[in-house]
């Protein structure tokens, strides 16, 4: 038997997926750095709700790994160690090329044009030294062609690494100092219009390796 919410309930559910799904795209796009210490009391102020969907939006990032939970309550965004960098960077190779893989077969010019669109998007965040836009329109970049693959529970885990190094890549970007489009970016957009498979994954790994080596090293 389906059992309807209260009012109360419904209103509170809706609060909480709310402030769920706006913290979660912050943290995936770098807008908080890692380490950056949070308080239910302040998102609760933030987002004009109370303590209870604010609590269960930081439980529910904790679980994704986008929030750690000390035992003495404090929320912050995670500070990863070199160990679980080199993981993650791991698994977004694996996973990606995979998704690209998929894609290509049909991948399309209409695909193309709007993957060469975002680069120029990424151009004018790279020109601004916009760290928060620059992260948010690769990724885009990037959501864009593995939704060829129509793999939705290999996009949903390729996500939830995304959301976990949102912070650190923030802090990558400091460190890269762009001055244009990444190269790879242009390779994978040539490898998909001459249908090369093994060129685009080499790319795609690349693309998504190579700046994460850097904090490690």
């Amino acid at each position: 038997m389906l059992i309807q919410p209260r009012p109360g309930e419904a209103t509170q559910q809706a609060a909480h997926d709310q402030v769920y799904r706006h913290l979660r795209t912050r943290i995936m796009h770098g807008e908080l750095e890692p380490g950056t210490a949070l308080t239910l009391r302040g998102i609760g102020k933030e987002y004009g709700v109370s303590m209870t969907p604010a609590r269960e939006a930081v439980r529910r990032l904790a679980a994704e790994g986008a929030l750690t939970l000390s035992s003495s309550g404090r929320v912050s965004t995670p500070e990863l160690s070199n160990e679980r960098i080199e993981e993650l960077a791991a698994l977004r190779a694996l996973i990606e090329t995979e998704l690209a893989s998929r894609a290509l077969p049909r991948a399309h010019i209409a695909l193309i044009d709007r993957l060469n669109a975002i680069n120029g998007q990424i151009a004018e965040a790279v020109a601004k030294q916009d760290a928060v836009a620059y992260i948010r329109t690769n990724l885009e970049f990037h959501r864009t062609l593995y939704l060829r693959a129509q793999a939705p529970a290999m996009l949903a885990l390729v996500e939830t690494v995304w959301l976990q190094l949102g912070p650190t890549m923030r802090k990558l970007y400091g460190r890269l100092q762009r001055t244009e489009v990444p190269q790879q970016h242009k390779l994978i957009v040539a490898a998909l219009r001459a249908g090369d498979e093994p060129g685009l994954r080499l790319s795609v790994r690349t693309d998504v390796t190579q700046g994460l080596r850097m904090l490690v090293a």
